[in-house]
């Protein structure tokens, strides 16, 4: 059985946290230099940070939740089957690599046809493997649309890193659920981290189409208004979005830090590589004193 300490993310998803490690961890170090009781992330993505806090024994349970229904089936069929999952991405990785391979399985995707959840997750592992810069996008009757991604030799099948991931996912909850409902019952001694769509920094940069309904000017501010709920009830939460007037306007009672990180999505070749991200603390981030349990 693959080691928790050599999980991580086991698809490349569009603002995912990899890069931006090296300032997230620190802060819950200080929050918990010993162990989170429970840790909820609610807009799941690639799920980087929790596979980082996995790797390190952080947490003693968690909750991984998010909208989109395909993503989560992919890290349930991993925690209950991993092997079932290597099996049909096997018979994928097999095939000829090729254009039409690509719109056969993207095409059983958006028919969203019935089978068993091992397939069904194999099918999108293979479509982010293949697919044009990794991306999940769909359109607005939630059908998956990435194009092909030419690649000439894509790492499908990746079997030590499914079956970390799986040990990592052993015992954690996994829902499809409204980021508010998934950290209801959050409490002090507990950590929550939220990677929503980001606030777009311009009409060209706005990327947010993890699923078919629009996360809006309305949920941003819906969000802040949960994360400004959860430090009254003394719940310690980490928010990462772009550094743009209105985010800064959202989260104006909270310590907020600029970080850079390196983005490649924008219909603007120009405004890709280095851009500058907000990381917003419910607890000033110089002040915060280590939790007893």
């Amino acid at each position: 059985m693959q080691s928790r300490s050599d999980a991580k993310p086991v698809l490349k998803w569009a603002g995912g946290k990899r890069q931006l490690l090296e300032h997230i961890l620190p802060v819950i170090e200080r929050c918990f230099p010993e162990c989170i009781a429970k840790y909820y992330e609610p807009f799941a993505g690639g799920a980087a940070v929790f596979f980082a806090l996995a790797s390190r024994n952080k947490f003693e349970h968690a909750r991984l939740s998010d909208m989109n229904a395909d993503l989560i089936r992919v890290y349930s069929a991993l925690r209950d089957d991993a092997e079932a999952v290597i099996a049909e991405l096997e018979k994928l990785a097999a095939l000829e690599l090729s254009k039409e391979t690509y719109y056969l399985v993207r095409e059983k995707v958006r028919a969203k046809r019935p089978g068993k959840d091992a397939a069904r997750a194999a099918r999108l592992i293979y479509l982010n493997r293949t697919g044009y810069n990794g991306l999940y996008r769909v359109n607005s009757a939630g059908e998956f649309n990435v194009p092909y991604g030419s690649y000439k030799n894509p790492r499908i099948l990746d079997q030590p890193r499914l079956l970390a991931a799986a040990q990592a996912l052993q015992g954690v909850e996994l829902l499809v659920e409204d980021f508010e409902e998934a950290c209801k019952k959050a409490k002090r001694g507990d950590f929550v981290y939220f990677d929503p769509p980001y606030v777009p920094v311009s009409k060209t940069a706005n990327f947010a189409a993890y699923h078919s309904v629009a996360f809006t000017s309305a949920e941003h501010a819906r969000l802040a208004e949960t994360f400004a709920g959860l430090r009254k009830r003394g719940v310690s939460a980490l928010l990462s979005n772009s550094d743009t007037p209105e985010t800064r306007e959202l989260y104006r009672e909270f310590d907020t830090r600029t970080v850079q990180a390196t983005r490649a999505i924008n219909s603007n070749a120009s405004r890709r590589g280095s851009v500058p991200e907000l990381l917003v603390h419910n607890e000033p981030y110089k002040k915060t004193k280590a939790r007893t349990r």
